[in-house]
């Protein structure tokens, strides 16, 4: 789709930000350095208790002739009740959230947007990553796939869409760009979650409005915050037992099969919940009722979507 830079859509950038102190300058160079045309930029610190407020508000004054930019820093209310804070303050028709220690890679926003031009059934379109390490030097070339092993050849069709979101789901970093729109539709991020992205994009692709195109749009940034929240098994059951609720809560949403696809993943996460705890007979439970859901998801044929959404 040919448009002319000043025809360009505005899109919004949302960055909530939480003790980055030594990530989050690269991640507003990186938002600045974007070639598209028409952004603006939206900070919301969220109550950090090192200098990363500071590091934003020095940002900020040394750049806020060269792009719109509103910086707010308040007390701590968590990702998902921030996530939301910023689509209220946001003017764009498109919203490309982010984080503070991850940044956007040179072209990613032109990619999206003009992708949901020309798809306007769409509501939200994911990317690929790169994997960066905490020095900013490349780890891996694809988080979809090198990070998270995921089948790309999934995410081409609505079928495979709803198919990798509900048991493939391999998004590394902020990867995705929102139709402002799409969020009336769906809601936004809900407040409390852990795992906000897993529920709002699932939401989405029962309404068949997520796309895909294979480009690297952001850097996703390894360090020893985020992986030591993966490798402390309290906390790992937490998140577990926290998407085991997410995916009973919108099943419903969706038709067969991935209705049972849904309830067999529910299972699956329950099986890793057990191992975690040591216990071995709900363990065998678990996996054997995953198996048959999954046997009995490929003997039902699709149906339509019901008409009424979960809570």
């Amino acid at each position: 789709m040919s448009l002319h830079p000043a025809a360009m859509p505005l899109v919004s950038v949302l960055i909530p930000a939480f003790n980055h102190e030594r990530f989050v300058q690269r991640c507003l160079d990186s938002v600045l350095e974007d070639p598209y045309p028409s952004k603006e930029l939206i900070i919301i610190d969220d109550g950090s208790t090192d200098r990363t407020g500071e590091r934003i508000a020095d940002w900020v004054a040394t750049h806020c002739m060269e792009l719109p930019i509103e910086y707010v820093r308040r007390e701590n209310r968590g990702i998902a009740a921030t996530l939301n804070e910023l689509v209220a303050r946001a003017s764009g028709e498109f919203l490309r959230p982010g984080a503070s220690d991850d940044y956007l890679l040179p072209g990613g926003l032109d990619a999206q947007v003009r992708y949901l031009l020309a798809h306007p059934c769409r509501g939200a379109v994911i990317g690929d990553s790169v994997v960066v390490d905490q020095d900013g030097n490349k780890v891996h070339d694809s988080g979809m796939c090198d990070l998270h092993g995921a089948n790309k050849a999934l995410y081409r069709s609505d079928d495979g869409i709803r198919r990798a979101v509900i048991s493939q789901w391999a998004i590394g970093g902020p990867v995705a760009l929102i139709r402002k729109s799409a969020l009336d539709t769906v809601d936004r991020w809900s407040e409390g979650l852990r795992i906000e992205d897993w529920d709002l994009f699932l939401r989405l692709a029962a309404r068949d409005a997520l796309g895909f195109i294979d480009v690297g749009v952001c850097a996703y940034r390894l360090h020893a915050t985020n992986l030591s929240k993966t490798r402390h098994t309290a906390t790992r059951i937490v998140n577990l037992v926290e998407s085991q609720h997410v995916a009973l809560r919108r099943a419903s949403l969706f038709g067969e099969p991935y209705r049972t696809l849904l309830h067999a993943q529910s299972h699956y996460i329950g099986a890793k919940i057990s191992f975690l705890q040591r216990r071995l007979y709900p363990l065998v439970l678990h996996l054997v009722a995953y198996l048959w859901l999954i046997v009995v998801s490929k003997a039902r044929p699709p149906s339509t979507h019901p008409d009424v959404e979960a809570p």
